[in-house]
């Protein structure tokens, strides 16, 4: 069983879809522990409830993004992880931390990248008028929101959507997809080579895995 870290920073709701795949055996691994940057961050909570290993490390208790990230490599690497999930992480990590986990550290984004890199996506998509919106999952580079694409999906935009609704028709897709690709990197299918995704031993292109 491989090894799986997730760190979050709120209410944890792609973290929960993630316990529940694989409690349903859809991905093939074990989640080790869960950090937030939050010390009140709901997200804990669902890891205890699974009882999964909670922890919160605060950046005031440090010096430095550096010394942050240097304690939260440690304390990731204890539980010996093979996949590192960002899943609403919302602090920028050092490049020190992404070379670390280089080729086995995903985020997910809520836009179809590279359209709408950082933050207030939904809010941008509707006073664009996008008619397209979704979300992204990714390898992680050092560029923010930036590194190979592994997935996409998307939604309509309609006329009189509020944020809330955007927000609501993008999550339930990301609950689809963030676990999918976790298995596909647990059961060894998915990689990073030389700065793009691979999958079953095909470069995917720069939109990512595109279904038939």
């Amino acid at each position: 069983m491989k090894n799986i870290v997730v760190l979050i920073s709120g209410n944890g709701s792609n973290l929960q879809a993630i316990i529940d795949a694989c409690k349903q055996k859809k991905i093939n691994g074990t989640i080790r522990a869960v950090f937030s940057n939050k010390a009140d961050a709901f997200g804990l909570e669902r890891a205890r409830e699974a009882n999964i290993p909670a922890h919160a490390l605060l950046a005031s208790q440090f010096a430095s993004r550096e010394a942050f990230d240097r304690e939260l490599m440690q304390e990731i690497d204890a539980y010996a992880p093979d996949l590192v999930v960002l899943a609403g992480y919302m602090r920028i990590l050092s490049p020190a931390f992404v070379a670390h986990y280089a080729g086995r550290l995903i985020n997910i984004h809520p836009s179809l990248l590279p359209k709408y890199p950082g933050l207030h996506t939904h809010r941008q998509v509707l006073e664009n008028g996008d008619e397209v919106h979704g979300t992204t999952v990714h390898f992680v580079t050092d560029e923010l929101d930036g590194g190979p694409v592994i997935l996409q999906a998307q939604v309509p935009v309609f006329e009189g959507d509020t944020e809330e609704d955007v927000t609501a028709r993008v999550q339930t897709q990301e609950h689809a997809i963030y676990p999918l690709v976790v298995s596909w990197f647990v059961d060894g299918r998915l990689s990073m080579q030389e700065n793009k995704a691979w999958l079953d031993g095909v470069c995917l292109p720069e939109q990512g895995y595109a279904a038939e």
